[in-house]
Protein backbone atom coordinates (compact mmCIF):
# COMPACT_ATOMS: atom_id res chain seq x y z
CA UNK A 1 0.00 0.00 0.00
CA UNK A 2 1.41 3.38 -1.01
CA UNK A 3 1.96 6.18 1.50
CA UNK A 4 -0.77 8.41 0.02
CA UNK A 5 -3.33 5.59 -0.12
CA UNK A 6 -2.49 4.55 3.45
CA UNK A 7 -2.90 8.12 4.65
CA UNK A 8 -6.26 8.50 2.87
CA UNK A 9 -7.71 5.24 4.18
CA UNK A 10 -6.59 5.59 7.78
CA UNK A 11 -8.23 9.04 7.94
CA UNK A 12 -11.67 7.52 7.19
CA UNK A 13 -11.99 6.08 10.71
CA UNK A 14 -12.31 9.59 12.13
CA UNK A 15 -15.35 10.40 9.97
CA UNK A 16 -17.86 8.83 12.37
CA UNK A 17 -16.09 8.09 15.64
CA UNK A 18 -19.29 7.44 17.60
CA UNK A 19 -20.39 4.78 15.11
CA UNK A 20 -16.90 3.26 15.23
CA UNK A 21 -17.05 3.04 19.01
CA UNK A 22 -20.53 1.55 19.00
CA UNK A 23 -19.89 -1.10 16.36
CA UNK A 24 -16.26 -2.15 16.59
CA UNK A 25 -15.90 -5.14 18.92
CA UNK A 26 -13.51 -5.22 21.85
CA UNK A 27 -10.84 -7.90 22.21
CA UNK A 28 -10.86 -11.20 24.15
CA UNK A 29 -9.60 -10.79 27.71
CA UNK A 30 -7.18 -13.68 27.17
CA UNK A 31 -5.15 -11.47 24.83
CA UNK A 32 -4.30 -9.17 27.70
CA UNK A 33 -3.71 -12.10 30.05
CA UNK A 34 -1.12 -13.47 27.62
CA UNK A 35 0.44 -10.03 27.17
CA UNK A 36 0.76 -9.56 30.93
CA UNK A 37 2.32 -13.00 31.37
CA UNK A 38 4.82 -12.61 28.52
CA UNK A 39 5.81 -9.07 29.46
CA UNK A 40 5.79 -9.63 33.24
CA UNK A 41 3.45 -6.66 33.51
CA UNK A 42 1.69 -5.58 36.67
CA UNK A 43 -0.01 -2.56 38.20
CA UNK A 44 1.94 0.61 37.37
CA UNK A 45 3.61 -0.87 34.28
CA UNK A 46 4.04 1.80 31.61
CA UNK A 47 2.31 1.10 28.31
CA UNK A 48 2.36 2.98 25.01
CA UNK A 49 -0.62 2.27 22.77
CA UNK A 50 -0.27 3.17 19.09
CA UNK A 51 -3.54 3.91 17.29
CA UNK A 52 -5.93 3.69 20.22
CA UNK A 53 -9.01 4.64 18.19
CA UNK A 54 -11.94 5.10 20.55
CA UNK A 55 -10.37 2.93 23.24
CA UNK A 56 -11.44 -0.68 22.62
CA UNK A 57 -8.06 -2.05 23.74
CA UNK A 58 -7.21 0.95 25.93
CA UNK A 59 -9.94 0.08 28.41
CA UNK A 60 -8.61 -3.46 28.83
CA UNK A 61 -5.15 -2.04 29.54
CA UNK A 62 -6.50 0.62 31.91
CA UNK A 63 -8.51 -1.94 33.88
CA UNK A 64 -5.22 -3.63 34.81
CA UNK A 65 -3.99 -0.42 36.46
CA UNK A 66 -1.25 0.22 33.91
CA UNK A 67 -0.09 3.73 33.15
CA UNK A 68 -1.24 4.06 29.53
CA UNK A 69 -0.05 6.66 27.05
CA UNK A 70 -2.46 6.26 24.13
CA UNK A 71 -2.06 8.11 20.84
CA UNK A 72 -4.17 8.38 17.71
CA UNK A 73 -4.20 10.75 14.75
CA UNK A 74 -8.01 11.13 14.74
CA UNK A 75 -9.24 14.07 16.84
CA UNK A 76 -12.82 12.79 16.96
CA UNK A 77 -11.65 9.28 17.82
CA UNK A 78 -9.65 10.59 20.77
CA UNK A 79 -12.57 12.76 21.90
CA UNK A 80 -14.78 9.67 22.10
CA UNK A 81 -12.03 7.72 23.85
CA UNK A 82 -11.63 10.47 26.46
CA UNK A 83 -15.36 10.36 27.16
CA UNK A 84 -15.41 6.60 27.69
CA UNK A 85 -12.13 6.43 29.63
CA UNK A 86 -12.71 9.41 31.91
CA UNK A 87 -12.77 7.21 35.02
CA UNK A 88 -9.21 5.98 34.44
CA UNK A 89 -6.78 8.65 35.71
CA UNK A 90 -3.74 6.63 34.58
CA UNK A 91 -4.69 6.96 30.91
CA UNK A 92 -3.23 9.86 28.93
CA UNK A 93 -4.70 10.39 25.45
CA UNK A 94 -2.98 12.45 22.77
CA UNK A 95 -3.98 13.40 19.22
CA UNK A 96 -0.87 12.75 17.14
CA UNK A 97 0.34 10.35 14.43
CA UNK A 98 2.92 7.91 15.75
CA UNK A 99 5.31 8.99 13.01
CA UNK A 100 5.59 12.53 14.46
CA UNK A 101 5.05 11.71 18.14
CA UNK A 102 7.97 12.74 20.35
CA UNK A 103 9.53 9.92 22.34
CA UNK A 104 9.62 10.66 26.09
CA UNK A 105 12.80 10.31 28.10
CA UNK A 106 11.49 7.36 30.12
CA UNK A 107 10.96 4.21 28.04
CA UNK A 108 7.92 1.94 28.24
CA UNK A 109 7.51 -1.59 29.52
CA UNK A 110 5.33 -2.49 26.55
CA UNK A 111 4.22 -0.98 23.26
CA UNK A 112 0.80 -2.19 22.14
CA UNK A 113 -1.01 -1.68 18.85
CA UNK A 114 -4.43 -3.24 18.27
CA UNK A 115 -5.51 -3.52 14.64
CA UNK A 116 -3.58 -0.34 13.87
CA UNK A 117 0.13 -1.04 13.33
CA UNK A 118 -0.34 -1.74 9.61
CA UNK A 119 -1.57 1.86 9.17
CA UNK A 120 1.74 3.29 10.42
CA UNK A 121 4.47 4.14 7.91
CA UNK A 122 6.53 0.94 7.54
CA UNK A 123 9.70 3.00 7.19
CA UNK A 124 9.54 3.99 10.87
CA UNK A 125 7.09 1.81 12.79
CA UNK A 126 9.30 -1.05 13.98
CA UNK A 127 12.37 1.08 14.65
CA UNK A 128 10.47 3.74 16.55
CA UNK A 129 8.50 1.15 18.55
CA UNK A 130 11.80 -0.39 19.62
CA UNK A 131 13.14 3.04 20.59
CA UNK A 132 10.09 3.57 22.81
CA UNK A 133 10.78 0.36 24.77
CA UNK A 134 13.18 -0.35 27.59
CA UNK A 135 15.62 -3.21 26.90
CA UNK A 136 13.66 -6.43 27.31
CA UNK A 137 10.37 -4.55 26.91
CA UNK A 138 7.52 -6.10 24.93
CA UNK A 139 6.09 -5.17 21.55
CA UNK A 140 2.53 -6.51 21.29
CA UNK A 141 0.80 -6.37 17.90
CA UNK A 142 -2.84 -7.43 17.73
CA UNK A 143 -4.38 -8.15 14.34
CA UNK A 144 -7.96 -9.01 13.44
CA UNK A 145 -9.00 -11.33 10.61
CA UNK A 146 -12.41 -12.33 9.29
CA UNK A 147 -12.11 -16.09 8.77
CA UNK A 148 -14.26 -18.90 7.46
CA UNK A 149 -16.90 -19.92 9.95
CA UNK A 150 -20.14 -18.52 11.27
CA UNK A 151 -22.68 -18.16 8.46
CA UNK A 152 -20.37 -19.41 5.73
CA UNK A 153 -23.15 -19.55 3.13
CA UNK A 154 -23.92 -15.86 3.58
CA UNK A 155 -20.30 -14.84 3.14
CA UNK A 156 -20.11 -16.88 -0.06
CA UNK A 157 -23.30 -15.39 -1.48
CA UNK A 158 -22.47 -11.82 -0.47
CA UNK A 159 -19.49 -11.82 -2.83
CA UNK A 160 -21.98 -11.27 -5.62
CA UNK A 161 -22.81 -7.88 -4.08
CA UNK A 162 -19.15 -6.97 -3.85
CA UNK A 163 -18.32 -8.10 -7.37
CA UNK A 164 -21.14 -5.92 -8.71
CA UNK A 165 -20.62 -2.76 -6.67
CA UNK A 166 -16.97 -2.74 -5.53
CA UNK A 167 -14.67 -2.72 -8.56
CA UNK A 168 -11.65 -3.77 -6.47
CA UNK A 169 -13.20 -7.14 -5.52
CA UNK A 170 -11.42 -10.16 -7.06
CA UNK A 171 -13.85 -12.65 -8.65
CA UNK A 172 -14.58 -15.76 -6.65
CA UNK A 173 -13.10 -14.40 -3.43
CA UNK A 174 -13.63 -16.72 -0.45
CA UNK A 175 -12.72 -16.55 3.24
CA UNK A 176 -9.69 -18.47 4.47
CA UNK A 177 -9.83 -20.97 7.29
CA UNK A 178 -7.79 -20.00 10.38
CA UNK A 179 -5.22 -22.69 9.57
CA UNK A 180 -4.58 -21.13 6.17
CA UNK A 181 -3.56 -17.77 7.64
CA UNK A 182 0.09 -17.67 8.55
CA UNK A 183 1.53 -15.21 11.04
CA UNK A 184 3.81 -12.76 9.25
CA UNK A 185 6.71 -11.88 11.54
CA UNK A 186 9.24 -11.07 8.81
CA UNK A 187 9.27 -7.36 9.54
CA UNK A 188 10.26 -7.96 13.16
CA UNK A 189 12.63 -10.80 12.31
CA UNK A 190 14.47 -8.73 9.71
CA UNK A 191 14.79 -5.66 11.92
CA UNK A 192 17.30 -7.29 14.25
CA UNK A 193 15.77 -5.28 17.10
CA UNK A 194 13.65 -8.01 18.67
CA UNK A 195 14.00 -11.55 19.89
CA UNK A 196 12.03 -14.20 17.90
CA UNK A 197 8.29 -13.41 18.21
CA UNK A 198 5.68 -15.61 19.86
CA UNK A 199 2.21 -15.70 18.27
CA UNK A 200 -1.11 -16.58 19.93
CA UNK A 201 -4.48 -16.99 18.19
CA UNK A 202 -8.02 -16.45 19.45
CA UNK A 203 -11.22 -17.48 17.62
CA UNK A 204 -14.64 -16.07 18.49
CA UNK A 205 -18.04 -15.36 16.90
CA UNK A 206 -20.22 -12.26 16.80
CA UNK A 207 -23.86 -12.20 15.67
CA UNK A 208 -25.30 -9.12 13.98
CA UNK A 209 -28.80 -8.02 13.03
CA UNK A 210 -29.25 -6.60 9.53
CA UNK A 211 -28.89 -3.00 10.72
CA UNK A 212 -25.97 -3.81 13.00
CA UNK A 213 -24.06 -5.43 10.16
CA UNK A 214 -24.75 -2.48 7.87
CA UNK A 215 -23.46 -0.12 10.57
CA UNK A 216 -20.39 -2.29 11.11
CA UNK A 217 -19.51 -2.15 7.41
CA UNK A 218 -19.60 1.65 7.60
CA UNK A 219 -16.66 1.53 10.03
CA UNK A 220 -14.39 -0.19 7.47
CA UNK A 221 -12.05 2.01 5.47
CA UNK A 222 -12.60 0.17 2.19
CA UNK A 223 -16.37 0.66 2.37
CA UNK A 224 -16.10 4.31 3.39
CA UNK A 225 -13.67 5.00 0.55
CA UNK A 226 -16.09 3.72 -2.11
CA UNK A 227 -17.93 6.11 -4.39
CA UNK A 228 -21.09 7.18 -2.51
CA UNK A 229 -23.45 5.67 -5.06
CA UNK A 230 -21.63 2.35 -5.20
CA UNK A 231 -21.43 2.24 -1.41
CA UNK A 232 -25.19 2.75 -1.07
CA UNK A 233 -25.94 0.07 -3.66
CA UNK A 234 -23.48 -2.32 -2.00
CA UNK A 235 -24.99 -1.84 1.45
CA UNK A 236 -28.54 -2.23 0.11
CA UNK A 237 -27.53 -5.43 -1.68
CA UNK A 238 -25.94 -6.86 1.47
CA UNK A 239 -28.77 -5.95 3.83
CA UNK A 240 -31.33 -7.24 1.36
CA UNK A 241 -29.54 -10.57 1.27
CA UNK A 242 -29.50 -10.81 5.08
CA UNK A 243 -33.22 -10.03 5.32
CA UNK A 244 -34.44 -12.30 2.52
CA UNK A 245 -32.08 -15.28 2.78
CA UNK A 246 -30.81 -15.35 6.37
CA UNK A 247 -33.71 -14.29 8.56
CA UNK A 248 -32.34 -10.85 9.41
CA UNK A 249 -29.32 -12.07 11.38
CA UNK A 250 -25.85 -13.39 10.52
CA UNK A 251 -22.86 -14.62 12.51
CA UNK A 252 -19.29 -13.65 11.67
CA UNK A 253 -16.21 -15.52 12.87
CA UNK A 254 -13.19 -13.46 13.90
CA UNK A 255 -9.62 -14.45 14.58
CA UNK A 256 -7.24 -12.25 16.56
CA UNK A 257 -3.53 -12.84 16.42
CA UNK A 258 -1.26 -11.53 19.16
CA UNK A 259 2.37 -11.20 18.15
CA UNK A 260 4.70 -10.72 21.13
CA UNK A 261 8.37 -9.85 20.84
CA UNK A 262 10.99 -8.67 23.34
CA UNK A 263 13.31 -5.81 22.49
CA UNK A 264 16.90 -7.00 22.43
CA UNK A 265 19.22 -5.51 25.07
Amino acid sequence: MGTLRRSQLRATFNEDADLYHRMRPSYPASIFDDLASFGHLGPSSRILEIGCGTGQATRALAERDYYVTAIDLGADMVTVARRHLATFPRVELTIVPFESWQLPEQPFDAVVSATAFHWVDPAVRVTKAAMALRPGGTLALISTEHVAGGDTQFFEEVQGCYERWDPSTPPGLRLHSPDEIQADTAELDNSGLFEPPVVHRYLWNQTYTTQEYRDLLLTYSGHRALDASNRLHLLDCITGLIRTRFGGRITKQYMNQLCLARRRD
